[in-house]
């Protein structure tokens, strides 16, 4: 699984980072997450897709 967050979407809520930390951060002084590693381990993937359905503006992709 790939992942990725749209900067041009992200409104910088902080769910995804709080759902998925070891995936997700936010930048500092900034407000927009981004991935920590494109790919992600099978033991991560709940998590991504939970972030990925809890996300208000819908700016994670995934690619399977």
């Amino acid at each position: 699984m790939k992942v990725s967050v749209d900067q041009g979407l992200c409104i910088g809520c902080e769910a995804c980072p709080a759902l998925c930390p070891e995936v997700f951060q936010m930048y500092p002084n900034c407000d927009f997450a981004y991935a920590v590693t494109e790919d992600v381990s099978p033991e991560l993937e709940d998590c991504v897709r939970e972030a990925a359905r809890t996300c208000p503006v819908e700016a994670i992709s995934i690619e399977e």
